[in-house]
């Protein structure tokens, strides 16, 4: 797909993507009567009040008017594009009434329908519809027209832990204590909303300007009716909890919430040694893998006795042995006089600061070539 500037002579102000114009607001919600992509449920347009927590976000807008907007493409001026999948581009978008950031991902029909993809990416919009929290990547906005689907969502400018891990090597115990406790509160809210996410891993934790965790991509995220259990062998390899595994080897009927605390017990022992705790990639055979998971890993030598014991209980191989909450983890020892509601208003600064560029260009910046 192919952004370009409208000429530097046009009273419109509009942009032109290849084959046609976006100045007349045709663009249609995701859960309008007229949408051609009914597959699932209503999937309301969601602006957040998370605006004002968010340091990329710094103006608060008034949910209230929000949500009687009907919002398009032309609502937007894009700045300039910040990444490129299988099914399109994310790009920095400036709202033209607000001037708030925001990040806006939007995906071929043609793609999505090519790989058989469409109703996944409708069941992410519909479970990003029903979320609002600091610690995740919230959708504002979701809107189609004739070739694409939009989301706008919190812009996060920090990058993913992926990059600062292969930058940095390892993170500080207290650093990535900090990390712990905002996912954490995540996972909690998650699964208050019975939502099992399944692919918890430092390429789907972005940084914000300040260095605070959020959680993104929900593509393979499920929702458990009450006493249900999950079965499909979900998610990256390297991050899958034991449970996973034994569930596709039938040695079990099912697993649920607790994977995702799993997870986090792996991204907090990369972040803390720079490799992961069991020597398992996408291509180790299942058996290969069932034998590595069977032998626990043993406590570096660099790891305090505190931060051990935080990353010995997430990766307990028994489920019912793993914290699945909060409130099971053994953090204050590590964040010494930080509580819940300090944790949630991001009133601790984090030590560490993603680099970012100078945001202050992007808010008075013209419209740019994509």
């Amino acid at each position: 797909m192919l952004c370009t500037a409208s000429s530097a002579g046009s009273q419109s102000g509009g942009w032109r993507r290849k084959g046609r114009t976006h100045g007349d607001g045709r663009a249609a919600r995701l859960n309008a009567p007229s949408a051609t992509l009914s597959l699932s449920p209503p999937v309301p347009e969601r602006p957040s009040t998370m605006g004002a927590m968010h340091p990329s976000n710094r103006r608060v807008v008034n949910r209230a008017d929000s949500e009687k907007e009907d919002v398009n493409f032309d609502h937007f001026q894009i700045l300039r594009a910040i990444g490129k999948g299988s099914f399109g581009k994310v790009c920095i978008v400036r709202k033209r009434d607000s001037g708030q950031l925001y990040a806006m991902k939007y995906m071929s029909k043609a793609q999505c329908r090519l790989r058989d993809a469409l109703k996944n990416v409708l069941r992410e919009v519909e479970i990003l519809a029903s979320l609002d929290h600091p610690f995740l990547v919230n959708l504002w906005f979701s809107f189609q027209d004739e070739e694409d689907l939009f989301l706008v969502t919190d812009l996060m400018l920090g990058g993913d832990l992926r990059y600062h891990l292969s930058q940095r090597g390892t993170f500080s115990e207290s650093s990535v204590a900090l990390f712990v406790y905002e996912l954490a509160l995540a996972l909690d809210y998650l699964q208050s909303r019975r939502i099992v996410h399944r692919d918890i891993k430092p390429d789907n934790i972005l940084l914000d300007e300040e260095g605070h965790s959020h959680i993104t991509d929900f593509n393979i995220a499920s929702v458990l009716e009450e006493g249900q259990l999950a079965t499909s062998m979900s998610g990256t390899k390297p991050y899958m909890a034991p449970e996973i595994f034994a569930c596709a080897a039938d040695e079990c009927v099912g697993y649920s919430f607790a994977v995702d605390w799993w997870s986090l017990g792996v991204v907090a022992f990369e972040l803390v040694c720079g490799s992961r705790p069991f020597d398992i990639h996408s291509s180790t055979p299942l058996s290969d893998v069932q034998t590595i998971l069977a032998t626990p890993p043993s406590q570096p030598v660099d790891v305090s006795g505190r931060m051990w014991d935080l990353l010995a209980r997430l990766l307990s191989a028994r489920p019912g042995e793993r914290p699945c909450s909060l409130e099971e983890l053994p953090l204050a020892a590590l964040l010494p006089g930080s509580g819940k509601e300090t944790i949630l208003s991001k009133s601790i600064t984090p030590q560490f600061t993603p680099p970012v560029s100078n945001i202050a260009g992007w808010r008075s910046a013209n419209v740019v070539v994509l």
